[in-house]
């Protein structure tokens, strides 16, 4: 009879433990993935994000010194926002879905939405949303991109014409996924900004 009792006892405690774990299970709230902002370039729109990998975030460094120095390399800042572009388009694994375009603060304003749109279509056509931090698909991340050339143009916009350089580039990456690994990039100054205005 004792037992029994126990047994008893036994059996009511595992089935409300059983309980207690799936009850847990199916009302637990997921990590929501959150993005800050941890530094701004002083005059300009150019912000470094919480999510942002090493690479970006070196490059930004080197940004953030030219552009706050007393005279401004315009060829270096031309580079890194060159590179920049790349790398933060290039990397998906730090993106939450396929609205958050790499890249976007470097496009001529005028040209964002469209760049935005084909985007979303072509290389983050794919991609999963990770707003919850369930996402396991395999991504690729840029470890490494190099100037291979660039030069002076003049680039014309609606009958103006702007100084500007032709950059051309290749990267690669964490694991190769066959994504693109090279392209040229068409930038243009308009007042103290430079902005990409064509990617080939």
């Amino acid at each position: 009879m004792k037992k029994k009792i126990l047994l008893f006892i036994f059996i009511i405690i595992l089935v409300y433990a059983i309980g207690g774990i799936i009850f847990w299970f199916l009302n637990r709230k997921p990590e929501v993935v959150r993005i800050s902002n941890l530094d701004s370039i002083s005059g300009y729109n150019y912000n470094l994000k919480s999510n942002d990998k090493e690479l970006y975030k070196s490059e930004f460094k080197i940004l953030k010194k030219n552009l706050e120095s007393n005279e401004i390399n315009k060829e270096e800042y031309a580079k890194s926002i060159s590179k920049m572009f790349i790398i933060d388009l290039y990397t998906l694994n730090n993106k939450i879905n396929k609205y958050e375009i790499g890249g976007e603060q470097f496009v001529y304003p005028d040209a964002v939405e469209n760049f935005k749109l084909n985007v979303q279509n072509t290389i983050y056509k794919y991609l999963e949303d990770n707003s919850n931090n369930f996402r396991k698909q395999e991504l690729p991340e840029v470890s490494n991109v190099t100037i291979n050339n660039i030069e002076n143009i003049d680039y014309t916009i609606k009958d103006q014409t702007f100084k500007g350089y032709k950059v051309k580039l290749s990267w690669e990456y964490v694991k190769d996924l066959g994504y693109d690994k090279e392209g040229e990039l068409i930038l243009v100054t308009i007042d103290k900004n430079i902005y990409i205005v064509e990617k080939n």
